[in-house]
């Protein structure tokens, strides 16, 4: 079976060793991505912004993700992401999960995870 590793570049990736994303077995795995801003609203739109490069690389695109997990401290803070989730995935929306869990760092408000058919 052929493996690719995808590598953005992130400084995570290095220290921990992991990739941004893995195609094998007819998917796309996308590891936890947060993104940057102050708010959750601009971590969520950075973070969606990461895993479409990331799928993008590998020949893939938000419309082909098929599951989602979203990681959030304070799970209040889920609903004002949902018009962003609605944007970005359209009329292509995945199985979706949330977790109200610790992160990395406290100035992650949230972390998403995604799975995506390869293209």
């Amino acid at each position: 079976m052929d493996i690719q590793r995808i590598h953005s570049g992130g400084e995570f990736e290095a220290k921990i060793g992991y990739c941004r994303a893995v195609v094998a077995g007819g998917f796309v795995h996308v590891a936890g991505t947060v993104g940057q801003g102050d708010t959750v609203q601009e971590q969520c739109r950075s973070a969606l912004g990461v895993i479409a490069d990331a799928l993008e690389k590998a020949g893939s695109s938000l419309s082909d993700v098929v599951r989602v997990v979203y990681y959030l401290p304070d799970r209040t803070e889920f609903e004002p992401c949902w018009p962003i989730l609605a944007e970005a995935f359209e009329d292509c929306p995945p199985a979706a999960t949330m977790i109200e869990c610790g992160l990395i760092d406290p100035k992650y408000r949230i972390e998403i995870e995604v799975t995506a058919l390869a293209r």
